[in-house]
């Protein structure tokens, strides 16, 4: 499946960007959000992007290559904002964006578990390379309680505790190791009703284990709070999300910065897609876009 960007007007405009800028694309993905940002402005705004994936920094050179502009591809989490842009010896920069979603590129061809629509293994990591936890020893290794916790806290699962009680039980008799797997455990453990819901099954399961795989929920705190670091006065932060545990971290940081003075809301509420792109992109169906402005 081609990569569709989510939301990719709506936010790159919201930026409000303007020649001489300096753009930060904290989650290049399938670089739709920055080939854009390109082709409104050419040479004339500096764009700085960072994936943990490797697969994404490959691709997008690719993509780039057909460019005139010139981009700082770096490989790191945009929880490390700080210390790329100081590297880089950039002191601000006038717009950052976040898209928290999985690129098509990472649910389809990477082979890493994210989709519980293929038969992989079970990793779920962002990285190529090898990272301390994956989903798999998650799934193995950690205790019942811990599991349930994770469902519930980062997906609000319902069935959080029978999932995880059954993932226990399935372990005594063999490791878990796939995906197909993981979803025949949840399948036998949730009531049938469930099963035919509108969103599979699966979908909260999965969720929660990537989220709790790759520290999502603090990666998004600490790059909000070093990102508002970096904005230029003027400047803005736009964030679309996926998920009512990501959008309530963005709301609640937005509106502190509002209380304090510091920040003045662009959309008082999020802005959704379209019915034009949910037809082309039914992904896009949850995505909720929040963009501040910084004014002290």
């Amino acid at each position: 499946m081609i990569h569709k960007t989510v939301l990719l007007n709506e936010s790159i405009d919201s930026l409000n960007l303007k020649p001489g800028a300096t753009y930060f694309d904290g989650t290049l993905g399938g670089a739709g959000h920055s080939l854009k940002v390109c082709s409104d402005f050419d040479n004339k705004v500096r764009i700085i992007a960072t994936d943990r994936d490797m697969l994404a920094i490959r691709n997008a050179k690719e993509k780039f290559s057909k460019s005139n502009c010139k981009v700082d591809f770096i490989l790191s989490d945009y929880r490390n904002l700080d210390k790329v842009l100081t590297d880089l010896n950039v002191n601000f920069v006038d717009g950052i964006l976040l898209d928290l979603g999985l690129s098509s590129d990472q649910l389809d061809i990477s082979g890493r578990g994210f989709t519980f629509k293929k038969d992989e293994p079970i990793l779920m990591t962002f990285s190529e390379g090898e990272q301390t936890i994956n989903a798999k020893k998650i799934l193995n290794d950690w205790g019942e309680e811990t599991i349930a916790n994770i469902l519930y806290g980062y997906s609000d699962e319902r069935y959080s505790r029978r999932i995880a009680k059954a993932i226990i039980q399935a372990r005594l008799k063999k490791e878990i190791e796939t995906t197909s797997e993981l979803v025949e455990i949840i399948k036998q453990a949730v009531p049938v009703g469930y099963q035919k819901g509108k969103t599979h099954f699966a979908t909260k399961t999965f969720q929660a284990l990537r989220i709790a795989v790759n520290d999502e929920i603090t990666a998004l705190k600490e790059g909000m709070n070093k990102g508002w670091q970096f904005l230029k006065v003027g400047g803005r932060i736009a964030i679309i999300s996926f998920h009512s545990v990501e959008d309530r971290e963005v709301k609640n940081f937005f509106r502190d910065k509002v209380k304090m003075g510091e920040g003045k809301l662009i959309n008082k509420k999020p802005i959704t897609s379209s019915d034009e792109e949910l037809k082309e992109n039914p992904r896009a169906r949850s995505a909720k876009l929040r963009v501040i402005q910084k004014i002290d």
